[in-house]
């Protein structure tokens, strides 16, 4: 390959699963990741680097058989490197919808959450009417088909009333398997989650059609109480949407669906860490009976994520965000957020103090490998995408790296 498509980034702590590698040195060919190499790992007491060991198998590093010389190198001395950012659960950003935004503003959604390290990207609809998702389902597909997003995740409308959130509750209705087949199949093989109230009628059922199709059934924005999401569970539910947020709270006498969905091995729990949907006790009660190989943090992100304060909607609602916390305008229900991935890995290394390789399981490797997208992202690999991130000292992002091409070059 000509030199100049070859580009080596050197000097970085490099975050690989099960090690940190100090002096990091991480070689690009075109699009993809062809060598990885670095000395020992941070010794124990080594601060942040000193992260607990993770349980997935280690990545073997390669020899780097490149020539310094030849093409471009950086060097990330002070920096941490670490695989780019998985969201499964998001609705927009920039100013711009996945919900109801054409293809350039859905594109400008997708291209903000790009800047603060999401380099790949589920696309998250709002309650409706199955005619306007099957035609969102649509449009979203082609997106996917294109590469541009990672697929297509329905949350409603087959959600509880009694914990609607931000969906328009004159829309939601019970989970009639034909309907949410007939979403599956305006998605055109692109739908990758659909969130659903399993203790409603049909709820069960839709699960099971879910799983048999090879689509993630998610409990969310539910009644449920432990029983019942225990039965959706073994009818193939296999992800929790924003654990804790928009489900019965857990009580000793009556668990409800969060002892459920945190003690079954066989669930992901996803996790807004915003600082306003969670309390850092309640992240860190669900990293110590989950582990980070069953958290995924997402954003739930709406318009306003990476754009600011102001008057927005999501679907048929009217929200208003107030120093970055969106809420519905009648009501007062959180509306999502304006959360960005770059943030949420700040802050559960900062304020929650997560180790360095829990955060990046939670925000790579683990939303990876839930969409079956982890032989392709979600590490630092030869083979894989260079999808990565630069981060400074502070964890304060300060690089973006998508299939090779950077998205925001390092100023080093």
């Amino acid at each position: 390959m000509p030199a100049k498509d070859r580009r080596t980034l050197t000097g970085a702590r490099a975050v690989l699963p099960g090690s940190i590698l100090e002096d990091g040195r991480i070689t690009i060919e075109g699009s993809r990741i062809v060598a990885v190499s670095g000395s020992a790992p941070g010794a124990p007491g080594d601060g942040a680097a000193a992260a607990a060991p993770d349980r997935a198998p280690r990545t073997a590093a390669k020899a780097d058989p490149a020539d310094p010389a030849d093409g471009e190198s950086l060097d990330l001395t002070g920096h941490w490197l670490v695989p780019g950012f998985v969201d499964i659960h998001n609705h927009g950003g920039g100013g711009a919808s996945f919900t109801n935004g054409s293809v350039d503003e859905v594109l400008t959604g997708v291209r903000t959450h790009r800047l603060h390290g999401t380099t790949t990207v589920v696309a998250s609809t709002v309650t409706g009417e199955t005619a306007a998702l099957a035609q969102r389902a649509g449009l979203l597909s082609e997106l996917a088909e294109q590469g541009d997003i990672a697929g297509v995740h329905f949350e409603g409308p087959f959600i509880s009333p009694c914990r609607k959130g931000a969906h328009a509750e004159a829309l939601l209705r019970d989970p009639d398997p034909a309907e949410v087949r007939k979403l599956l199949d305006a998605a055109r093989g692109q739908a990758r989650m659909v969130t659903l109230a399993p203790e409603l009628p049909g709820g069960l059922d839709s699960v099971r059609l879910l799983a048999e199709h090879g689509v993630i059934a998610a409990v969310g924005h539910t009644d449920a109480t432990y029983e019942q999401t225990v039965a959706a569970v073994e009818a193939g539910a296999s992800v929790a949407t924003h654990l804790f947020n928009a489900m019965p709270p857990l009580g000793h006498r009556a668990p409800g669906p969060i002892a459920a969905l945190l003690e079954d091995e066989r669930v992901t729990v996803e996790l807004i860490n915003d600082g306003t949907h969670l309390h850092p006790a309640a992240l860190r009660l669900a990293f110590d009976h989950a582990g980070a190989a069953r958290v995924a943090f997402i954003t739930d992100a709406m318009d306003a994520a990476g754009f600011g304060d102001g008057v927005y909607r999501l679907g048929p609602l009217e929200v208003e965000v107030k120093e970055g916390v969106a809420r519905l305008a009648v009501g007062g229900a959180i509306a999502g957020s304006t959360l960005t991935l770059d943030r949420a890995f700040q802050r559960a290394v900062t304020v929650d103090g997560l180790p360095v390789q829990d955060a990046v399981r939670a925000l790579s490797e683990t939303p990876a490998r839930l969409l079956g997208r982890y032989d392709t992202v979600g590490s630092l690999a030869p083979g894989k995408d260079a999808d990565l991130v630069v981060l400074d000292a502070d964890f304060a992002l300060a690089g973006v790296m998508r299939k090779g091409e950077w998205v925001v070059r390092p100023a080093v």
